[in-house]
């Protein structure tokens, strides 16, 4: 049902759609949507919806009017509306100046019961390297409490903060995460965060309870691996740690840097998943 909503998210998605796909009653379907993703469809979809058009006003790829009818509200008023209670902002005021909000991300179902199980590998994938720079750099993070990765980190912050990131205009178009150093790392807070990478000289809205760090120029080698099934993603993130792991910088004429962050990207099956480390030159 998840999947098909998000190939016909603007459409007409009735419930009776969404029970064919289900292939269970229309009652019966309400009823695991609304017990699997703790909201209803029609909320489901709605905050969706929004979230969409909140990207592409932000981004300056839409007329508010269009916004509305395309992502399936019957009027302005009722698109103004509902975008003002999901984001405390009226689309207009948004449009002309971002501000960050929190975005819904539809986390996948299917892939809970994935968590921390990672497979044994059959084969060796590829794995590509490249040498990347990047510049001087704000980074607006949310701390955790003592979380050493994601999933911890998400117990402890709630997976909330994302949808915030994804809000935020970043250096490198996304959001990142990142294992911070000793020196980044405040008492009685984690070494993984998740933040957005900003210009050295910003100086916009930062959210409640996030903060700024400053990083300095620095080299970081990119590992990316084959592009993989979704429901594949803790193979595909052990895979390129495993490689990272066994990778001697050396002859290429590096060292490892480990007074810059570590950076892991958000794991997407279409590209590969991507864990980038600093490095200086020997």
């Amino acid at each position: 049902m998840q999947d098909y909503i998000e190939a016909h998210l603007g459409e007409n998605i009735t419930l009776a759609g969404l029970a064919k796909q289900s292939n269970f009653s229309p009652w019966y379907s309400y009823r695991l949507f609304r017990e699997y993703t703790g909201l209803t469809p029609a909320c489901y979809i709605r905050r969706l919806r929004l979230a969409r058009s909140a990207m592409q006003l932000r981004n300056g790829d839409i007329r508010i009017i269009d916004a509305a009818f395309e992502h399936g509200f019957g009027s302005v008023d009722g698109f103004t509306r509902a975008f003002f209670r999901e984001f405390g902002v009226n689309p207009g005021e948004y449009a002309a100046a971002p501000v960050p909000v929190t975005l819904f991300v539809p986390y996948g179902v299917k892939f809970r019961s994935l968590r921390k199980e990672v497979n044994t590998m059959s084969s060796t994938k590829n794995i590509f390297i490249q040498v990347i720079k990047k510049p001087e750099r704000k980074v607006i993070i949310k701390r955790g409490v003592s979380a050493g990765d994601y999933f911890s980190y998400c117990d402890e912050v709630g997976c909330d903060v994302w949808g915030t990131l994804l809000s935020m205009d970043s250096l490198s178009g996304e959001p990142v995460c990142m294992w911070l150093p000793d020196s980044y790392i405040t008492p009685g807070t984690s070494r993984y965060v998740q933040g957005v990478e900003v210009p050295a000289d910003h100086s916009g809205a930062i959210p409640e309870g996030f903060e700024v760090i400053t990083l300095p120029e620095a080299e970081y080698m990119m590992f990316r691996g084959e592009p993989f099934r979704e429901e594949d993603y803790c193979d595909a993130i052990a895979e390129v740690q495993q490689a990272m792991e066994k990778y001697d910088p050396t002859p290429a004429g590096y060292a490892w840097d480990d007074s810059n962050p570590a950076i892991q990207l958000e794991p997407r099956g279409e590209r590969g998943y991507i864990e980038l480390r600093a490095v200086k030159r020997r």
